[in-house]
């Protein structure tokens, strides 16, 4: 018995290519990588192409391996542009009827060329199928199927083919063939499950319409010289074959509802066209070219097949004329008066997606060649769908972070399993010692007295308050000196006043008593909070250093009263509750109904199912974590780059759907957990509603009461030594760093008092020698005055006498009164006291008033030959002064603030002038010798208005005054603000 044989379309050949070299050029150049590390890879690509070339083309094997090549290529597209202005690969292919070879370097070329050779593949997998079988009936369907979708893929993605087999007319014709073919399979599957004739000739009529738009287009084609002669002739026979089967089955099926007139005219049209088919199988050459690609009993099988259909045909309609000749004796309708028998399709185009349904289609393709390299736009759509799994995993995480906050919160509120395991056993026979307080004991032992600390603060205050006496006193008394030496001598005692020398000095002492004052209100706030806690800190000292804070706390329970009505403990100190008492599980009230036992038992099992959701829950979401971190799409957006351009939002949701398990699991554990959260409730209270339980409940609260009122206690105790601790560790940093403060201080008076002595001692001995010099001239001067005012009484003005009068010594003039020493105009006062260098202070002490006024003498002589009848004139650093040139104090010679020298001194003091180094000069002004200015006290010093602390409130480091005090930088004293013309400014940046 023959089957109708079935057209199969011939495979493209191809030439061999190189791949490696042109891939690891571009890798060097395009991705800046080492194209050696891809050897491997480019050889892989090359082994495909190889195989795929070798392909058969009747197994699925080859299919598989065409499919492997198709595969990489399009993943291979996804990383390199094959094309003429990047990878320049030339892909030569010859025409699969023509057999022209055609060159392109377009990979869509390469592409289009490999998929029409999967569907030829395909056509000749299902054309060799023995479709007697039912495997092969079935394999036969699904063959010519994908062969048609992979045709139609061809024509709706590959545009302006290049050769004539890949052109849309000849792949249309191409797809209806396999079409057609598709839907005479089915039809004999089922014509051999013999289903009823109605359907039969509905499939048979869409059989029929196939084949004859496929004889068409094969028309066409041979006409324009690209399909056989053959493939005409079978597709005629098949048309012809398949519209007589139609009119066959509905004419059977025109009997069976006693249509039997046009049952007859159906068998009528049939026969004719069974007649044609035979006729043209007559035809058929019996032997067939190759370019043809049929088999060589095609021309027997189609005679068999279409010679018995029309035996069959002929013998019905024999059949059925006799019987309406004498049975029904109906009108026969002429053919044109029959109507079109309806068509039902059954063979469809498969999309290439669908091809590998039910299979691991990775498994065909195999892993990703070029996997390391990887795609920007691949990276960005992965890296966007992290993101949907990273909202989707903190959503469900956020979802169980609340519920199991609700659950906290819930047993929180119910006070659950604390209170049942109060119920089930009892507090505990004895008070057990808070951890806390045992701490604060073990704090407490070994420290000693606070008694040595307080003595120690108070020999450091009186130690700074006597150094501030004894400052004080030299200060008034090296002021009392020089202002009785200014009442003595009067307007020649030109030495400054002490008072605007020493008022930093003062102001600096003020400052620090009064520091001391705000420290000494502290240190007795500090000796207050240790008398009120004393006895405090005794008990629990000896109880850390003895390890008995268990009985000192039980004690300090006993007598807040927590032990009432309770009875001994072994140690003769009440217990909560004695093992006399038992119990709620051992009492029996006998009250009807469930006993406490019952209750406590049903909380307890619904507290452990919650926590069973709970950690199930945990589970679920580590398991959904854990599976979101491994899930990489990456390989499912390579293969579908161009697909989900713009739904990739779509792809994402479908590859999210993976998670919906989880998802579910965790929601229904919420569920559950708000019911079970519900009986939970209703259970406990009614469990808390029993009088038993009420009773010990009370009892429970009042004891827990009593012992937080014990350890609020102790924790102010232990809160009040450490601020003690902190206070005096304060205190004796305050009280060191003041000590070294006002050490410095009286150092600085110590070396001020002795520069105002020497001063002091130098001007007292010019004083002597300027009234000695000058008691002889005295009269000269007096006769000279009163001739000036007789010439300036004489009404003549010519009279007047020209002669110059005799010049005078240089007044001297006092530095306090003004900033020219030769001026009648007073100077300025000095702002600050200079300090001589130690070689001249010496000096100074040595010269005698016989080797001054010797000095002087000299000086005078010197000056009055240069000067002729001018007199002496001023000494000069520079140039004279104008009168109109702003103050410059170095225009004139160095005078220090001590006292002035007299008229035959000038030469000494500028020499004394000289010798002054400049490092002694600041901001304008002058430094006593030895002068070392006090560091600054230990932040600034408080004004008058401000306070040492907030004496009338709790501290926040404990009691004492030292809980916000901070000791100062070392160096980096900040000195008080002073005033401008103070003239012991900036002494304390001298530290």
């Amino acid at each position: 018995m023959s089957q109708s044989p079935m057209l199969s379309c011939p495979l493209k050949q191809t030439n061999e290519i190189d791949w490696v070299h042109p891939l690891k050029a571009y890798i060097r150049q395009a991705y800046g990588d080492d194209p050696e590390r891809y050897t491997e890879e480019c050889n892989t690509l090359n082994r495909l192409r190889q195989d795929m070339r070798g392909a058969g083309k009747d197994s699925a094997a080859g299919r598989d391996l065409l499919y492997r090549y198709y595969g990489q290529l399009e993943l291979l597209d996804l990383r390199f542009p094959v094309d003429e202005n990047h990878i320049k690969i030339s892909f030569t292919w010859l025409d699969a009827f023509t057999h022209k070879p055609i060159s392109q370097y377009s990979l869509a070329y390469e592409k289009a060329s490999i998929i029409f050779n999967i569907s030829a593949v395909l056509s000749c997998y299902a054309a060799n199928q023995n479709r007697f079988e039912d495997t092969g009936l079935k394999t036969a369907y699904h063959s010519f199927q994908a062969a048609a979708g992979m045709f139609t893929y061809i024509n709706e993605n590959f545009l302006h083919a290049p050769s004539t087999d890949l052109s849309r007319d000849t792949i249309k014709s191409l797809i209806s063939i396999m079409l057609a073919q598709g839907q005479e399979v089915f039809l004999e599957k089922q014509i051999a499950d013999g289903k009823k004739v109605g359907l039969l000739a509905k499939l048979a009529s869409q059989a029929a319409y196939l084949y004859a738009q496929a004889a068409e287009g094969v028309q066409e084609n041979f006409q324009r010289g690209v399909f056989d002669k053959l493939w005409v002739q079978v597709a005629q026979i098949k048309s012809h074959f398949i519209s007589s089967l139609a009119q066959y089955y509905q004419a059977l099926a025109d009997d069976d509802a006693n249509s039997h007139g046009m049952a007859i005219s159906r068998l009528q049209v049939a026969e004719r066209d069974g007649r044609d088919a035979v006729r043209i199988a007559a035809a058929f050459p019996s032997s067939v070219t190759p370019a043809s690609n049929l088999t060589s009993d095609t021309a027997s099988s189609l005679s068999d097949v279409t010679k018995k259909h029309l035996v069959n045909v002929q013998d019905r309609l024999s059949s059925f004329n006799k019987d309406n000749d004498f049975i029904y004796h109906q009108t026969i309708p002429a053919e044109a008066s029959l109507s079109v028998i309806p068509k039902l399709p059954a063979a469809k185009a498969i999309p290439v997606s669908e091809l590998y349904q039910g299979q691991d289609i990775q498994r065909i393709i195999g892993p990703d060649i070029f996997q390391k390299l990887i795609p920007m736009s691949v990276t960005e759509s992965a890296s966007l769908y992290d993101e949907e799994k990273a909202k989707l995993v903190r959503a469900e995480a956020e979802n169980v972070e609340t519920a199991n906050g609700e659950m906290a919160a819930s047993l929180d509120y119910l006070k659950l399993p604390e209170s049942l395991n109060i119920l089930k056993g009892g507090m505990d026979q004895e008070p057990s010692v808070d951890d806390g307080f045992r701490g604060w004991c073990d704090e407490l032992a070994g420290h000693e007295h606070f008694g040595k600390a307080f003595e120690q603060l108070l020999f450091d205050k009186n130690k700074i308050i006597s150094i501030l006496d004894r400052c004080t006193k030299q200060l008034d008394m090296e002021e009392s000196v020089c202002e009785k030496m200014r009442s003595k001598y009067g307007g020649d005692w030109t030495q400054q006043p002490s008072s605007r020398l020493t008022s930093t000095l003062r102001s600096d002492m003020q400052s620090y008593r009064g520091a001391i004052d705000e420290a000494s209100t502290s240190d007795m706030q500090l000796m207050n909070t240790a008398r009120q806690y004393e006895s405090d800190f005794d008990e629990m000292r000896s109880a850390g250093e003895t390890d008995e804070a268990d009985i000192l706390y039980q004690r300090a329970m006993q007598r807040a009263g927590a032990t009432r009505n309770r009875s001994k403990g072994p140690s003769g100190i009440a217990s909560p509750m004695s093992p006399q008492e038992g119990s709620l599980l051992d009492e029996d009230y006998g009250e009807g109904g469930t006993t406490v036992t019952d209750q406590i038992a049903k909380v307890e099992d619904l507290l452990k199912r919650l926590n069973l959701i709970k950690r199930d829950r945990m589970q679920v979401l580590k398991d959904l974590k854990e599976k979101a971190q491994s899930d990489d799409i990456s390989n499912v957006l390579i293969l579908n780059k161009k697909s989900i351009t713009n739904h990739e939002s779509q792809l994402f949701q479908s590859e999210l759907e993976k998670f919906r398990p989880h998802q579910n699991r965790l929601l229904q554990g919420t569920h559950k957990q708000t019911a079970l959260m519900k009986e939970l409730t209703k259970a406990y209270g009614d469990l808390l509603q029993d009088k038993r339980v009420r009773s010990e409940q009370t009892r429970y609260e009042s004891f827990t009461r009593q012992r937080s009122q014990v350890l609020a206690k102790y924790k102010r105790v232990f809160q009040a030594f450490r601020g003690l601790i902190d206070g005096l560790l304060r205190a004796q940093s305050f009280y060191t760093e003041m000590r070294d403060t006002v050490e410095s201080l009286e150092r600085n008076v110590e070396t001020f008092v002795s520069n105002r002595r020497s001063e002091g001692a130098q001007l007292l001995g010019q004083i002597e020698r300027d009234r000695s010099s000058n008691a002889g001239g005295q009269a000269d001067r007096e006769r000279d005055r009163l001739r000036e005012l007789m010439e300036r009484m004489s009404m003549d003005p010519s009279s007047s006498p020209t002669k110059p009068t005799t010049p005078r010594p240089p007044t001297v003039s006092n530095p306090s009164d003004g900033y020219n020493p030769y001026s009648t105009k007073p100077p300025p006062p000095s702002t600050y006291y200079p300090r001589a260098s130690p070689t001249t202070t010496a000096s100074i002490a040595l010269n005698s008033p016989a080797s001054t006024n010797r000095h002087y003498m000299q000086h005078n002589a010197a000056a009055n030959s240069t000067n002729g009848d001018r007199g002496p004139e001023p000494m000069q650093l520079g140039g004279p002064p104008s009168v109109n040139d702003p103050y410059n104090p170095m225009t004139y010679p160095f005078q220090s603030a001590m006292s002035p020298p007299a008229a035959g001194q000038g030469m000494h003091n500028l020499n004394h002038a000289q010798q002054v180094p400049q490092a002694y000069l600041q901001h304008g002004q002058y430094l006593p010798q030895g002068y070392i200015p006090p560091p600054p006290p230990p932040g600034p010093p408080p004004p008058a208005q401000m306070t040492f602390g907030n004496l009338n409130q709790v501290h926040p480091s404990g009691p004492g005054g030292y809980a916000n005090y901070h000791p100062p930088r070392p160096n980096g004293g900040v000195a008080p603000s002073r005033d401008q013309h103070d003239p012991w400014a900036g002494l304390n940046a001298w530290k």
